[in-house]
């Protein structure tokens, strides 16, 4: 029997723990979900417009493989005038999912051998995508805490080939300012490394501003940078991502894609531009709500005797439990005595696994029924 990379991979542990919860919401327990990261908000009426008037006129056939124009252009002004990248309508793919994108720029960067630096913490399916490329994860330790980066440097071998950031990032919400990003960059100039910066949650952020390491000096050539629909504009299980990369990575890219997914469906990406180009304030809006979330989450788990910094992004807490046991036996406690699902930090990496994630994306009157049931547990 052949070796098979997929046996070597674990089903997402966010999926587990949704699943388990609703199991016990099938048995009648009022469960609260703190586990996946999906905006519980409605997508704009503008948006689901767009796509429906799409579906009237007949819009269901194959799209072209990278996208249609209308989407390409869309983004590619949205680069320029949100992220300083100086990028072409020609460059750019649109994909079924963020998560494709970065499946595809992993499998088109690195080969059996090669090695990827990702920060501890880290999103569950960066590790996942490097095992089915036959690559190796290299975990770079984070600042206790801050989860911001600590000594890239040291992590580099001659076998890395792609540095991986994800700013603000989950699970930590962590922000990397732009002394954090100008090392990795001066590291991956220097060693001709890749970098894929992953900037799904680059809208919602609270105090900080956020950069895009591809607009640094040197690192156009060198920089994949991938993005999407579904954290922004609450457009979850539409599938709409995109990714704009270096001519000799994209070209890898569009032929994966060719011979996977084949593109997106053009009612889908009707919606994306009309997301781009249309109002803004149901964005605004949802980034407020989420701050109010943040505040009243994050002030009650330090209340009740977690360690819990306010991140500056996305909409996860990530907190220190190491008071009560680590994070598999806390989270697992919460889920089966207080009806509470969270995520164990273990999930993230192994410097993690003092802390569990909770997902803010959920409504402040379940926020506070949620802190009562850990009080009452913990």
């Amino acid at each position: 029997m052949t070796d098979n990379r997929l046996e070597l991979i674990e089903e997402s542990s966010t999926l587990r723990i949704t699943n388990r919860a609703n199991e016990l919401k099938a048995q009648g327990k009022d469960v609260i979900s703190f586990s996946l990261g999906e905006p519980d908000f409605t997508t704009p009426a503008h948006i689901c417009e767009a796509a429906t008037q799409s579906i009237g006129r007949g819009e269901t056939h194959y799209t072209p493989n990278a996208g249609i124009p209308e989407l390409r252009e869309a983004i590619a002004k949205k680069f320029q005038n949100d992220n300083n990248l100086d990028v072409a309508s020609s460059s750019i793919i649109v994909t079924p999912g963020a998560k494709q994108a970065v499946f595809e720029t992993i499998l088109s960067t690195v080969s059996e051998g090669d090695e990827v630096i990702t920060f501890d913490p880290s999103w569950v399916s960066y590790h996942p995508c490097v095992q089915l490329a036959g690559a190796k994860t290299v975990w770079a330790k984070t600042i206790p805490g801050k989860f911001t980066p600590d000594d890239v440097s040291q992590y580099v071998t001659k076998k890395t080939k792609l540095i991986i950031v994800n700013s603000p990032g989950n699970p930590s919400g962590a922000v990397f300012d732009k002394k954090d990003l100008q090392e990795i960059a001066d590291i991956a100039i220097d060693h001709d490394i890749t970098v894929m910066s992953d900037e799904i949650y680059e809208k919602i952020i609270y105090d900080k501003k956020h950069l895009s390491i591809g607009s640094f000096d040197g690192m156009a050539e060198r920089t994949v940078t991938v993005n999407g629909f579904s954290k922004a504009y609450a457009m979850t299980g539409w599938r709409l991502g995109y990714v704009t990369a270096p001519p000799q990575i994209l070209k890898r890219m569009l032929k994966l894609q060719s011979h996977s997914t084949s593109g997106v469906s053009e009612f889908v990406q009707r919606g994306g531009v009309a997301a781009l180009t249309g109002p803004q304030q149901p964005l605004l809006d949802m980034i407020d709500e989420f701050r109010a979330r943040r505040d009243l989450l994050v002030d009650g788990l330090n209340e009740i005797g977690m360690t819990c910094k306010k991140p500056d992004g996305a909409f996860y807490a990530f907190a220190d439990v190491s008071a009560y046991g680590d994070g598999d036996v806390v989270a697992d406690k919460m889920l089966k005595e207080a009806y509470v699902a969270t995520t164990p930090g273990s999930a993230f990496g192994a410097s993690s696994r003092d802390y569990i994630r909770i997902s803010y994306a959920t409504s402040r009157e379940r926020i506070r029924e949620a802190l009562k049931r850990i009080e009452q547990v913990l």
